[in-house]
């Protein structure tokens, strides 16, 4: 019976072998055609300074018009901003400040940026993380635990001082195993900081359009703002420190 079971077991794990690379190869065409058809519809020309200085005056016609409806709108727009990878999400957080001033600006980006990384974790975690995860070996897994471990620290480092792509870290957090609950709130908490700069700054842009001076984002992040938010990732990564050196002493 045993060599009557045996290549019906292995026919079984061949099949599932092949469905779990289909299912992969399916999540990374579609996360491919999605930035495909993204860069063709040319929807991200429209997230740029010189487009919100053009529409400026429409835009807050719409959000005296809609009120809460517009808050929802834009946090839509910004989640499926994120979620489809479109570049420009500084530009949409200085937008939100504009419109909603820094207080709420800061919330509906957040919440927006938040909302979208998680449909991209979720996409990819369930379609591709599966996969990678169990034919992980070497390198990529000794990522995927040391990860797993610190995962709340490493992702506010790495919100906090955003070195990586937002993007990419969010396709690194679905493929290495990180846990839904750890990426949410460390995806919330970790951005806020740099979403309430960027909204304080687009609350005032409004002066500078009228003065018909040049709006340099690459002005905002001088050292007085850098500083801060490099010693809150080095914060983060504080009890992780701890922990390891406790574990080398008492080692």
């Amino acid at each position: 019976m045993s060599m009557q079971d045996a290549p019906s077991t292995q026919d079984a794990q061949d099949t599932g072998g092949r469905g779990t690379w289909l299912r992969a190869g399916i999540t990374v065409a579609v996360l491919v055609l999605a930035f495909i058809l993204v860069r063709i519809s040319g929807f991200d020309q429209y997230l740029s300074i010189s487009a919100l200085s053009e529409n400026r005056q429409w835009l807050l016609d719409e959000v005296a018009r809609l009120g809460l409806g517009a808050a929802l709108i834009f946090i839509a727009v910004y989640a499926v901003a994120v979620a489809f990878s479109v570049p420009g999400a500084v530009v949409l957080t200085v937008t939100s400040g504009f419109l909603f001033g820094p207080v709420f600006g800061t919330l509906y980006a957040v919440l927006g940026a938040t909302l979208g990384a998680i449909g991209l974790f979720l996409f990819v975690k369930l379609g591709l993380g599966g996969s990678l995860q169990s034919r992980a070996g070497g390198t990529i897994d000794r990522l995927r635990r040391g990860f797993s471990d610190n995962a709340l620290g490493y992702l506010l480092f790495l919100r906090l001082l955003p070195i990586f792509p937002f993007w990419l870290v969010n396709l690194a957090a679905a493929v290495l195993g990180v846990s839904l609950g750890i990426f949410t709130i460390a995806t919330f908490v970790g951005i806020i900081p740099g979403a309430a700069v960027f909204a304080s700054f687009g609350s005032g842009i409004g002066s500078l359009l009228d003065a018909g001076k040049p709006v340099d984002l690459a002005s905002v992040l001088t050292p007085a703002v850098i500083l801060p938010l490099v010693a809150l990732a080095l914060l983060s990564l504080a009890p992780m420190v701890y922990k390891r050196y406790r574990a080398a002493r008492t080692g």
